[in-house]
């Protein structure tokens, strides 16, 4: 790895690490003390924190062991804005970032700036490849947080009956996406995972070899009219189409519809965004559906959820380009097709569920240290998504790219891509 940046851009490390972190600020800038402060449940973490957990990343893993006499901005941050690196020590609960009210978010910009300045010190001595691989996963690490930072402030604004406004949007544009088609793939042996140049996290790597039989993947995803037609058909009343543990959820917490769907009488459905409440455009790609959903909305149109390594197969061959982050549109666009009849918006848009377990690649090696407790402690009772959302910044997101969460969760900006299996 070089001074040159990430992804062929031409800019330096620190000024790429400039615009990283300036993105998050802009992402900060439209909510209040009290917005930042918020947890609406246990998975949420409040602005505020995301804010400052990424400033101790950098702290913590950057600046103490490189940058001589660094003087931490404030010791006591150190447990208040560890996430789950066990290996640094003691941290706060998770269920419980609401309550740290201080330090407000004055002190949190203030912190942002210290570490800043730091950063720029050690980053214009010309560090050696090592510290920039480091800060290179921080700058990844901070655009996670990122795309978490907008999925986790709609949970708690959509909490409140006012339906506030995250950010007014641009109008949604086109109602139908059309019908989906199919791509088909022959199978048999592929290669998928990271190659060793370039960044990648340590889940995506070594490169390694899969059979697949012949499958189909469809050339867009499930829209939310096709999710209508599910819930018209009683789909969330039909046991026979869930998995065991998906209908004991479907039944413990009242699920009737996809996440922040309300039901307003008459056939008409409204959906709440960051742009606040607004009627339900059936053309545009079903979002915020948990594990158990797609796969019952897969089985009930006469399919299958692909598998990773199918998905992957796919988008190898796809340019790197779709609705990705753009603070003045935070929702998935309706899908328009490729001229050459090819899966579209494979990248943005909505994570697609695959049917993957989260599990290690063969021959997997977490990094050493701290900062190798990462990805790899995670690998169980998770299922993989790809492909990125229309919340996930540019740049960020790759065809080996692994994101991962538990089969129940619906907060993230997740939908389903159709597979099938073809005959041989």
């Amino acid at each position: 790895m070089t001074g040159t940046g990430h992804g062929g851009t031409g800019c330096s490390f620190a000024e790429r690490y400039l615009v990283v972190r300036s993105l998050t600020e802009s992402i900060a800038e439209p909510l209040s003390a009290e917005d930042q402060t918020a947890q609406s449940m246990p998975d949420v973490s409040p602005t505020k924190w995301h804010r400052a957990h990424t400033t101790w990343f950098f702290e913590e893993f950057v600046l103490g062991p490189n940058l001589g006499g660094y003087e931490p901005f404030d010791p006591r941050y150190r447990y208040l804005f560890n996430s789950y690196y066990d290996a640094v020590g003691a941290r706060h609960p998770r269920p419980e970032r609401g309550v740290i009210t201080r330090p407000g978010i004055a002190e949190v910009a203030a912190y942002r700036r210290h570490v800043d300045a730091a950063m720029a010190e050690l980053l214009a001595c010309d560090p050696g490849p090592a510290v920039l691989e480091l800060v290179e996963l921080g700058l990844h690490h901070e655009q996670q947080h990122q795309e978490l930072a907008l999925t986790d402030i709609k949970h708690v604004l959509s909490r409140n009956v006012l339906d506030p406004v995250y950010r007014p949007a641009s109008p949604a544009v086109g109602r139908c996406a059309g019908p989906a088609g199919w791509i088909e793939h022959g199978g048999g042996l592929v290669e998928i995972g990271a190659g060793i140049g370039g960044f990648a996290f340590d889940n995506e790597r070594p490169r390694h070899r899969v059979h697949l039989e012949p499958f189909a993947l469809a050339t867009r995803t499930v829209t939310a009219g096709e999710v209508l037609a599910f819930i018209d058909d009683g789909g969330y009343g039909r046991p026979a189409l869930w998995l065991s543990e998906g209908w004991a959820t479907v039944q413990a917490e009242g699920w009737s519809a996809p996440l922040y769907w309300r039901d307003e009488g008459g056939g008409d459905w409204s959906v709440f965004t960051l742009a606040g409440r607004r009627p339900l455009v059936e053309g545009e790609p079903a979002c915020h559906l948990s594990y158990f959903e797609a796969d019952a909305i897969a089985r009930w149109a006469g399919a299958r959820l692909p598998t990773e390594a199918e998905w992957e197969a796919v988008a190898a061959d796809q340019p790197v380009h779709g609705a990705l982050l753009d603070l003045d549109r935070l929702h998935p666009p309706v899908a328009t097709a490729t001229a050459d009849g090819g899966p579209a918006d494979l990248f943005g848009g909505v994570w697609e569920w695959t049917s993957s377990a989260y599990l290690p690649y063969p021959g997997f090696r977490s990094a050493p240290g701290a900062v190798g407790e990462y990805n790899g402690k995670f690998m169980v009772n998770q299922h993989v998504l790809r492909g990125g959302s229309c919340l996930t910044p540019p740049g960020h997101v790759r065809a080996s790219y692994r994101n991962f969460f538990p089969p129940s969760a619906r907060w993230v900006m997740s939908g389903v891509r159709l597979a099938r299996d073809l005959d041989h």
